[in-house]
């Protein structure tokens, strides 16, 4: 006997997966400054799932629960987040962008759309994550730019935190690099790549990993840039990571500088290759 449908659940078996319902992925941008993170709450505060969540169900015209990629916190902003959700509203990709985005509220953006299989699953086929962090490395901060990068008025050594970057990579248990709320049972993750990159006044911390824990980009942001600072040594890196207690990090970095920029799937799930971003340096990393 089949078990009931859940809307949303991880299908293995297409056999529950109901006749005419269809899973739809999208790519999706927003301005993580506008909200109080991606996850919807109890409490009715603005979120990115909550704002596309009534716009889907207006499309729609049934309830929708969508699932995403990686929640973001308040004020980080994603240029390539992944959603997906379940419906047995039929209608061509022009409508689903052009309907869905006029239903949306300034700072969220679906970029693109496509159906995909049942075994489609936005946060569980992923199989890395990549977010870029941008530091403003001057003097003087910019007026235009409050929301979407940390300014660091600090003369920061790049080769400095480049050396303390590298005792990051590999699988290593991150707990002095999570925040206290973070809510995983295992703090054990894999950072892939660090790549960090000066671009005339713009600094990017590039991580790729198969997963992050709660505030673990900002956090490791803050140590190198202690780090580049001058203010410890490149080793210390090392002496925090070893440590596995949050309390022998450096501070945690604001939110504005950062962006979920990537997530990886199988290429047989055939979804869109899109460029990393943000916009603001775009252009410097096409060259990369």
């Amino acid at each position: 006997m089949l078990k009931p449908y859940k809307r949303n659940c991880e299908i293995r078996n297409r056999e529950l997966f109901p006749e005419g319902m269809q899973r739809l992925a999208m790519g999706i941008e927003y301005n993580g400054s506008l909200f109080r993170g991606f996850q919807a709450q109890s409490s009715g505060v603005p979120t990115v799932q909550q704002a596309l969540e009534r716009a889907l169900t207006s499309i729609c015209n049934e309830p929708i629960t969508l699932v995403c990629a990686g929640r973001t916190d308040m004020g980080v902003h994603a240029t390539s987040q992944v959603i997906h959700f379940d419906t047995l509203a039929v209608r061509p990709d022009r409508a689903w962008l052009r309907g869905a985005n006029t239903k949306l509220p300034s700072g969220i953006s679906i970029r693109w759309v496509q159906k995909v299989s049942p075994e489609f699953h936005a946060r569980f086929s992923a199989r890395s994550r990549t977010y870029r962090y941008v530091i403003y490395n001057t003097i003087t901060p910019s007026a235009l730019m409050e929301d979407i990068v940390t300014w660091d008025r600090r003369r920061l050594d790049l080769d400095a935190m480049v050396t303390g970057s590298r005792y990051l990579l590999g699988e290593h248990n991150f707990n002095a690099f999570r925040g206290a709320d973070c809510q995983a049972k295992n703090p054990v993750r894999r950072i892939d790549e660090i790549n960090i990159h000066r671009f005339e006044e713009f600094i990017v911390i590039e991580v790729k990993a198969t997963a992050f824990l709660y505030h673990m980009v900002r956090n490791i942001v803050g140590v190198l840039s202690a780090v580049a600072a001058g203010e410890k040594d490149s080793s210390w890196v090392k002496s925090v990571l070893d440590s596995q207690d949050r309390r022998c990090g450096g501070v945690t970095a604001p939110a504005a500088g950062l962006y979920l920029v990537g997530v990886d799937y199988d290429s047989s799930f055939g979804l869109p290759i899109t460029q990393k971003g943000p916009y603001i340096i775009r252009g410097l990393m096409d060259n990369l």
